[in-house]
């Protein structure tokens, strides 16, 4: 990913030194446990442990590469020409994808681990959020449009709940990929004892894949990546969310401004959510990779390649953006400025429409019928569409309405807190507590 979209921490996973590093630990790791059941003498995998180590030379190992055509072979070359005689014993009844899929779990796994606290650092900053704005009265809105009013704590509150379930898929996302898989040509185990995998694996804090062919199952990287896109996809609801409301003509929310920023070369007066509109961008990256994941799935028998080249970009890609975009949405919404007094001015813009529902439930409670009630209440309502008047007011002419309601009642079922009354239900349902 560029470096415009890229935090240090998730980039340094994909770096070819850290890949390279794994690598090695992998192969060392598999001499101990060789060494251990007499299969190769002691020194030998001591030796590997002390002269193999890097950083190692990225040029020498792709100069190997040009001719071996074989970036694992060109690895151990390099390794070998490090360690010496006692390098005859690495890769002792292995193949290259036993090291490559093992690594690529150790990537897969610390990347989650970097991505969970990134959800942890959102779900802190929202709920933060959602407690500040519990009883902000604001509008609902079903296709865009006016609905009832709700609360600016419960959108928040809708929005944790969300990346909490977002955070448990990702841990058994992270669960379902620290496999190890050191089990040799087709996965017979033929020519390395079993053994070897279960102690690669404990000592890379995995476990071992139960079949592994001669790669590591890719259902379990397909989950991977469509949990990420799963992730990215709350990302951008989110990020939406923002865009709208701060449209200019509902101002509920906007995007912190900060002093000396520019919203537009050509016009002065702009300020745009554009870190919003950033995120939205970086949610299709990630969820573009989920097909292609899923596509991995399907190899030929035992074992083929064409999964890796597909991997090589979808993972450092997808996680190193996901990582970016977690940061910046904790960020947009931890400095987000809200504004409440337009939020109380769009609800009132409709003349309070907004009751309509309550307006009709009281009539059927008054012994109208539902489809009378239904045409007593939107034939008042749609002129207040038109400019004509008060909803209000409205009902309180319509002489029918006011056979089954008498003006106290009706005025009655105006009042907001019958929308609020059960915020502190919600509330200790998502946090836990009122």
């Amino acid at each position: 990913m560029i470096p415009r979209y890229s935090r240090p921490e998730m980039s340094a996973i994909w770096a070819p030194q850290n890949r390279l590093r794994i690598w090695f630990e992998i192969e060392a790791h598999a001499c101990d446990a060789l060494a251990r059941a007499g299969v190769i003498p002691p020194e030998a995998a001591k030796a590997v442990w002390a002269k193999g180590q890097g950083p190692y030379d990225l040029d020498r190992i792709d100069a190997i590469e040009r001719d071996t055509r074989h970036d694992v072979l060109a690895f151990l070359t390099h390794v070998a020409e490090r360690i010496g005689p006692e390098a005859r014993f690495v890769h002792q009844g292995m193949t290259s994808s036993d090291v490559v899929d093992t690594a690529f779990s150790v990537q897969l796994k610390a990347a989650a681990d970097l991505l969970l606290a990134d959800i942890d650092h959102l779900l802190a900053v929202l709920k933060r959020r959602a407690f500040e704005h519990k009883l902000t009265l604001t509008i609902g809105r079903s296709h865009g449009i006016h609905a009832e009013p709700t609360t600016f704590g419960l959108k928040l509150a809708g929005f944790y709940a969300e990346f909490r379930r977002a955070r448990q898929r990702l841990e058994a996302a992270r669960a379902e990929i620290a496999v190890c898989a050191i089990s040799g040509a087709v996965g017979t185990f033929a020519n390395i004892d079993p053994e070897v995998e279960e102690y690669v694996a404990a000592k890379l804090g995995l476990a071992p894949e139960p079949v592994s062919t001669q790669v590591i199952p890719r259902d379990r990287h397909a989950f991977y990546f469509a949990t990420l896109g799963v992730v990215a996809g709350s990302v951008e609801r989110l990020a939406t969310e923002i865009r709208h409301l701060q449209r200019t003509e509902l101002r509920e929310v906007e995007e912190y401004f900060a002093p000396g920023q520019k919203g537009s070369s050509a016009m002065p007066h702009k300020r745009n959510p554009v870190l919003a509109e950033n995120l939205t961008g970086l949610a299709r990256l990630v969820r573009g990779a989920v097909v292609p994941a899923l596509e991995n799935v399907a190899l030929w028998h035992e074992r083929d390649i064409s999964h890796s080249s597909v991997e090589r970009v979808i993972a450092p890609d997808t996680t190193v953006t996901l990582d970016f975009a977690l940061a910046r949405l904790a960020e947009v919404v931890d400095q987000l400025m809200v504004y409440p007094e337009a939020m109380r001015a769009n609800l009132d813009k409709l003349g309070g429409l907004v009751h309509s529902q309550r307006v009709l439930l009281a009539l059927t409670q008054a012994g109208m019928s539902r489809e009378d009630a239904y045409r007593a209440v939107q034939r008042n309502a749609m002129p207040v569409w038109e400019g004509k008047g008060r909803f209000l007011d409205l009902l309180k002419a319509d002489k029918e309405v006011a056979r089954h309601l008498p003006a106290p009642q009706l005025e009655a079922l105006f009042d907001e807190a019958y929308h609020t009354k059960h915020v502190e239900t919600i509330f200790r349902r998502v946090f836990g507590t009122g």
